[in-house]
């Protein structure tokens, strides 16, 4: 089976001899390509439903493969330190991913494991969570798959809580070069600046106005700057 683009891009992310806990695995595929790697020591596939780890557990059998343990838990509920190194939480929305990560000592213990996330929304919710809890953002990859524009963030906790500011928030170490990071700038700015715009003329979202605003143009401007290649 053929991964989607998404999980192609996350599963070229997690390193060699990994030892990864994929949270709400759902179908099981990028368990089961990560193990045909043939470089990974284990996956264990969690999800929250039954129904979900009845499926994968249908396509690990189809696919033939070991090596992954199923469990039903919620996030990382149950799961062990001594389990995993390597992180996923993919396909859910970035306050999500934040709970998820808040609720369990895992993502800070040492050594800290590798994050590799995917939110489906409010990626600046949860970059403004991993800033402000003492996680680096490493990387940040804009995707696009079927006309939708994701962004795949790895992150890595260091204890040091990192002031980024609301650019960064908003379209993280997202590279504008790229032809989907351009896009994904842009998607951001466009929605900035439509928010902004509803909340110009009442004077008690004057706040909040002014900070879309200014985030929108920054956005504007970095988009700008690539354009003339400055």
């Amino acid at each position: 089976m053929a991964l989607s683009l998404r999980l192609a891009l996350i599963s070229a992310l997690v390193p060699h001899g990994a030892r990864v806990c994929d949270i709400g695995t759902d179908h099981g595929y990028l368990p089961i390509e990560l193990i045909k790697r043939g470089d990974i020591k284990s996956v264990i596939a969690t999800d929250i439903r039954e129904k979900p780890l009845a499926n994968a557990e249908k396509n690990i059998k189809a696919a033939g493969v070991g090596g992954i343990t199923l469990r039903l838990c919620d996030g990382l509920e149950g799961i062990a330190q001594a389990e995993v190194d390597t992180i996923i939480t993919a396909g859910m929305g970035g306050e999500v991913i934040a709970s998820i990560l808040a609720r369990s000592p895992l993502p800070t213990a040492a050594p800290a494991p590798l994050l590799i996330m995917q939110p489906t929304t409010s990626p600046e919710f949860l970059r403004r969570f991993l800033c402000k809890n003492g996680f680096e953002i490493i990387s940040d990859t804009a995707i696009c798959e079927n006309k939708k524009l994701y962004s795949v963030m790895t992150a890595r906790y260091t204890g040091e809580k990192y002031s980024c500011g609301e650019e960064f928030y908003y379209c993280g170490r997202v590279d504008p070069q790229t032809e989907d990071g351009a896009k994904y700038i842009e998607k951001q700015y466009s929605r900035l600046k439509k928010c902004a715009d509803a909340l110009e003329n009442i004077p008690e979202k004057r706040e909040e106005y002014k900070r879309l605003a200014e985030v929108s143009a920054a956005l504007k401007k970095k988009l700008t700057e690539n354009r003339n290649g400055i």
